[in-house]
């Protein structure tokens, strides 16, 4: 019996991946990290900024994410988000210039707390990465 299920990451320029291959899919729900197999519960939930771990036949892939919406159903696996980009292809530079811009996003007086949370939620991602 088959444990594969399809995975599809769409953000506003594209559908960014899709494959029918997945086993396990680690997401960074508000509710902390989830792991998805096939034939999970149906659900739908926020993303904060982290890492998805997509494990499939074809090896292990990782992708940061800012923000999204996940919905899983029918063995089929969605994540909606604005901003992606693969792990292994990532320059350095661009972490550091992510970083940076974030930590002047947190010296806004105007911030609120929600916002100072998902800001730093990020730096500590992109720091790990780095």
């Amino acid at each position: 019996m088959s444990e594969e299920f399809k995975v599809e990451i769409v953000n506003p320029e594209k559908s960014f991946l899709s494959i029918d291959n997945a086993t396990e899919v680690v997401i960074p729900a508000f509710e902390g990290e989830m792991g998805i197999l096939k034939d999970h519960i149906s659900i739908i939930s926020f993303l904060k900024p982290g890492i998805v771990t997509i494990q499939s036949k074809s090896g292990e892939d990782k992708f940061f994410i800012e923000d999204g919406i996940v919905e899983f159903k029918n063995n089929n696996l969605s994540i909606l988000t604005s901003s992606i980009f693969n792990l292994k292809e990532v320059d350095k530079n661009k972490i550091q210039d992510l970083i940076k811009i974030a930590e002047e996003e947190t010296k806004n007086k105007d911030i609120n707390d929600q916002v100072k949370f998902l800001v730093d939620q990020k730096i500590d991602v992109l720091r790990s990465i780095n």
